[in-house]
Order: C-alpha cells, then sequence, then structure tokens
C-alpha cells in the first residue's frame, strides 16, 4: 500500500511524481522511460517558459535527470485496469496488483477509436484485461482484438483458458498459438450483444462469442476506471483536478485541450497537491 498511484509518465505524470515526492507521499509511478512519444517526437517546444527553442527529447532528458537524481522509479508496467476499493485503488499490470490510497491518471489522448458496442458492453463481455478477467472465460468462446504485437503475450495466455479463439490483427500474427485459435487479418466492425456480448460482426456476417477482449497498447479512461465521468473523451476534472471518483485526480492532455505541456505540467502539480490534500482530510 502506497500514497499514490501515478499512471502515465508524460509531462503531467513527471510533474505529479516530483510534486509527490517533494509533499513526502510514498508512490508508484507507472509508464515508460521514453516518457511519451508525444514528447519524444516534437522537434521544437516552443511555448515553455524559459526554454525557448528546446527539443522534445532534450527536455524527456532533463525530465529523466531530475526524476533519477531524485531517485523517483519509473515502473515499466502497463496498467490494464484500475478499481476502486472505498479507501483505496488497486491497479493490475499484467499479473501484479498494486494498491495505493489516491490516483492520479496522466494517461494522455487515447488515439485508438473503440469499435461499436464497446463501450456499452464493457463490464458485460467486453474486457481490456486478460489477467483480470481470463478466468472468467475458462473453457468459452472469445474473441480477441489485438492491436500491438507486444501484446501476444496476453493472446497466448487467454488462448490457454479458453475453448475457442478467434484472433482478430490488424497485423500478421507469428506468434506460435494453440491450435484452437484461428486467426483473421482486420478488425471485426462491431461488438454486438443486448445487454450482454452474443458475438461480432466481421466480413458482413456476426460471429458468435462469449467474451471479447480488446487488447490495445493504450486503454480508454472509461476503461481503465469504470465509472469516471468523461465528455468527448476526456477526463472530467475541476479546478484542483478532482474527478468524479473520490481519491481520484487527472491531469495533462487526458483531461482535454489545450494539448500543450506547459499546460500538462502545471495540471500534473495541481493534481499532486490535491492527493495530499486529500490523503490528509482522509486520516
Amino acid at each position: 500500500m502506497v500514497d499514490v498511484l501515478i499512471v502515465g509518465a508524460g509531462p503531467a505524470g513527471v510533474s505529479a511524481a516530483l510534486t509527490a515526492s517533494a509533499r513526502g507521499l510514498s508512490t508508484l509511478w507507472f509508464g515508460s522511460r521514453s516518457l511519451s512519444e508525444k514528447l519524444e517526437r516534437a522537434e521544437l517546444v516552443r511555448n515553455y517558459p524559459g526554454l525557448p527553442d528546446v527539443s522534445g527529447r532534450d527536455m524527456r532528458d532533463a525530465f529523466l535527470r531530475q526524476v533519477d537524481e531524485l531517485g523517483i522509479e519509473i515502473l515499466e508496467q502497463r496498467v490494464a485496469s484500475i478499481y476502486p476499493l472505498g479507501s483505496s485503488f488497486a491497479a493490475c499490470a499484467g499479473t501484479d496488483y498494486f494498491e495505493g490510497r489516491a490516483l492520479i491518471l496522466a494517461t494522455g489522448v487515447h488515439a485508438a477509436r473503440s469499435l461499436p458496442g464497446e463501450q456499452e458492453l464493457l463490464g458485460h463481455g467486453v474486457s481490456c484485461c486478460a489477467t483480470c478477467d481470463g478466468e472468467l472465460y475458462r473453457g468459452k468462446r472469445i474473441a480477441i482484438v489485438c492491436e500491438d504485437p507486444s501484446l501476444e503475450d496476453e493472446v497466448a495466455f487467454l488462448a490457454d483458458l479458453a475453448e475457442t479463439v478467434a484472433l482478430f490483427t490488424p497485423f500478421e500474427c507469428e506468434t506460435p498459438l494453440p491450435g484452437r485459435v484461428e486467426r483473421f487479418l482486420g478488425t471485426p466492425t462491431a461488438i454486438v450483444g443486448n445487454g450482454r456480448v452474443e458475438g461480432v460482426e466481421f466480413d458482413g456476417g456476426l460471429m458468435p462469442f462469449d467474451g471479447v477482449f480488446c487488447l490495445r497498447k493504450s486503454v480508454s479512461p472509461q476503461a481503465l476506471l469504470q465509472g469516471l465521468e468523461t465528455i468527448d473523451g476526456h477526463i472530467v476534472v475541476d479546478r484542483s483536478q478532482r474527478t468524479s471518483i473520490a481519491g481520484c485526480f487527472a491531469a495533462g492532455d487526458c483531461t482535454g485541450r489545450p494539448y500543450q505541456f506547459a499546460k500538462a505540467v502545471g495540471e500534473g502539480n495541481v493534481a499532486a497537491h490535491s492527493a495530499a490534500e486529500y490523503l490528509k482530510s482522509a486520516r
């Protein structure tokens, strides 16, 4: 159990981690040491105060030096789902669970578009986490929509549980899998069901399944933490970066425009201060 779970390592996550450290909070910070693709690819950042015409890579390197000098560790694990537990939050990353009293989401913008029916049936036959929900489909028929080759180990995990598996990928999958896995090149056009998953539409036909796993490198806020209020894919926050769920705060691009590093850093700082105040009042 730690004070704060921080999910996301872009400028907002960096700022939240630095401020949480300065406030003496124990943290678990999930992300990548590359911090963010957006930052790495920025040719020039011209509107960051005090650093005119800095490259994205130079800014990333400066961020990394600062967190390393303070001994702040980045856990390079993908968080697939988060569960509110009343007075704390549990984050599922691979086969591991981590618990914190407060949560800061700095996940950036979710670029992948959900399939029609995916959000409506989330938790009713649709899952984004193989480890969390795989056991529910032991011996059943499932479809897996895998959009990134780095997630093929999760496909293999599910294939060992289910009776039959239909694997849909936009890329040629070369990972050896059990014979019960049938591969399809492409993505379903929709997930269908009336209150519960019934199957997927693919190539103009309906294929029946008991469950559908949508495996992506990044998870939308609604799928990551059910019950989170969003508008147009962005997390709704107030001036203190509080979300609709007590103890959960959000910062950066995931809260909406403008998508700028200066805005993200400021929100990350506010989110960490708000988390500290929340923890103080909860004691």
